[in-house]
């Protein structure tokens, strides 16, 4: 049927500056939206997966007031498995980072050549190579001379792991301790170039930041950052931090400082900010973990794994005031741990997204409004012609009918992104100006589920998985029955 559209393609439909006015269909949940940003309470989004609950987390997180601080974790001369917490306000480091003299601005550190430092330096820093102790370029991982790998590539959350084989992975920079008059003090390497390292004592490092300390620090969490964290239930590293292994086992002098092998977790990264988690079940056990993360306001940071050399590191107290904004399937909400659900509604809200909404001129409106929204975030396709957008919604209707066996227009709007992406794709390959109904109508084959495909092209999901063996027993049982 025809719409009452005032456009001739989606270039000229105008699509709002602010994120959570970009969010269609879901008006209770953006007024909610707008008071957990305000108020700075936690939010549990139950719905249908594709309906929009991330998209609100991101629109919360939108409406939030820049950090204003910044967390650090310092070498503790005393003792290094409890490196110092320090948090500093913006107005402090700002403060810190005012514009130095020009006597303060000169250079500072002793540049080195690769062969002056010490032997251990050398080898992390990916110059020298520790099979026949021959130098290269560091950024080159296999020595020419031997043909030996110098250092393998960062490996990610496995890294300790695989130091515990015995591989090495190069550092950028290399930080160690030396005792000059009775004291313990920060000395690190820098990798400039391929021929050139540059060392700072304590003095320099502090220059170097703001000379406000004798205390070198590790940003864990910087002043300038999202405010949107987003968490899964992979590890407990990922969600509640670590500190690195260090196969040197913290020497003071070969070894890496505690300090600088501290990770935060999502928790603390999201600190003053929006923490979603998507799926909130997949957390298991760790779901007691981010109630007391929640609870206090605060939680500490300690080496997860019990055969790497950071499992005797611990910073307690490491702040981490985030809004929670999870999300949850209808079907596993009773999955959800009790005394986490109650503290959500207990400082908080619960709100069931919409599916589908009325079908009317307004929301037909909206849709086409989202269309545009699609298209000009992604960045790759082309503007879709007044027609297509008609083909669209008459989609998002059926959809409506047959997913949710409801009169309206479905707001399962991820697989219909989907289709306004593939539809894009189908115009780009033929250098379409527009996105065209026939490229709407190619991208609705196009983008079928594999189980659609398999059953209209076998009969059924069932005959399509079924193996050789299967037809062939099923093919033998038949002329038995004949």
């Amino acid at each position: 049927m025809g719409e009452n559209f005032d456009f001739d393609d989606t270039s000229q439909i105008a699509i709002p500056k602010n994120l959570v006015d970009q969010i269609i269909g879901q008006d209770e949940a953006v007024k909610i939206a707008k008071m957990v940003a305000r108020q700075r309470r936690h939010l549990l989004l139950v719905g249908p997966p594709g309906t929009g609950k991330s998209m609100l987390a991101r629109a919360i997180s939108s409406m939030l007031s820049k950090a204003d601080e910044e967390i650090s974790v310092m070498h503790n001369p005393a003792k290094p498995e409890r490196p110092f917490l320090e948090v500093r306000t913006r107005a402090e480091v700002e403060q810190k980072q005012k514009p130095k003299s020009k006597k303060e601005q000169k250079p500072v550190g002793l540049m080195l050549k690769p062969t002056d430092v010490p032997s251990f330096v050398s080898e992390r820093l990916g110059y020298k190579c520790r099979y026949c102790s021959k130098f290269s370029n560091p950024d080159v991982s296999v020595c020419p001379s031997c043909n030996a790998e110098k250092f393998r590539e960062s490996a990610g959350p496995f890294g300790d792991l695989l130091a515990n084989l015995g591989d090495i992975e190069r550092e950028d920079a290399v930080h160690t301790t030396r005792i000059l008059e009775g004291k313990e003090e920060l000395v690190v390497f820098e990798r400039v170039d391929e021929r050139t390292i540059r060392a700072l004592d304590q003095k320099e490092l502090a220059m170097l930041n703001g000379g406000d300390s004798s205390l070198v620090r590790n940003v864990i969490v910087p002043l300038d950052r999202k405010l949107f964290v987003q968490a899964t239930g992979a590890s407990e590293t990922e969600l509640l931090g670590d500190v690195r292994h260090d196969p040197y086992g913290g020497h003071h002098q070969i070894g890496t400082p505690a300090f600088t092998r501290v990770v935060p977790g999502a928790v603390h990264e999201a600190h003053e900010g929006v923490l979603f988690v998507d799926e909130l079940i997949s957390l298991g056990n760790l779901q007691r973990n981010l109630l007391t993360a929640m609870q206090d306001k605060k939680f500490p940071i300690s080496g997860r794994n019990s055969s790497s050399t950071g499992s005797s590191v611990r910073v307690d107290s490491v702040p981490c005031d985030f809004i929670l904004v999870s999300a949850v399937n209808m079907a596993d909400i009773q999955k959800i741990m009790v005394p986490l659900r109650s503290r959500i509604s207990g400082n908080g809200y619960e709100v069931l997204l919409n599916s589908v909404m009325d079908d009317n001129a307004q929301n037909a409106n909206k849709i086409a409004q989202f269309i545009a929204q699609e298209i000009v975030r992604d960045g790759r396709i082309p503007h879709a012609s007044r027609e297509s957008v008609e083909l669209i919604l008459n989609h998002a209707r059926k959809k409506a009918r047959i997913v949710d066996k409801k009169a309206g227009i479905s707001l399962r709007l991820r697989s219909l992104s989907g289709l306004i992406k593939s539809a894009g794709d189908w115009a780009r390959a033929e250098d379409a100006k527009l996105i065209e109904p026939k490229h709407v109508k190619a991208a609705l084959v196009s983008s079928k589920m594999a189980e659609e495909q398999m059953s209209q092209m076998y009969g059924s999901f069932f005959a399509a998985s079924m193996s050789d063996t299967d037809l062939s027993s099923l093919n033998s049982a038949d002329k038995d029955a004949r």
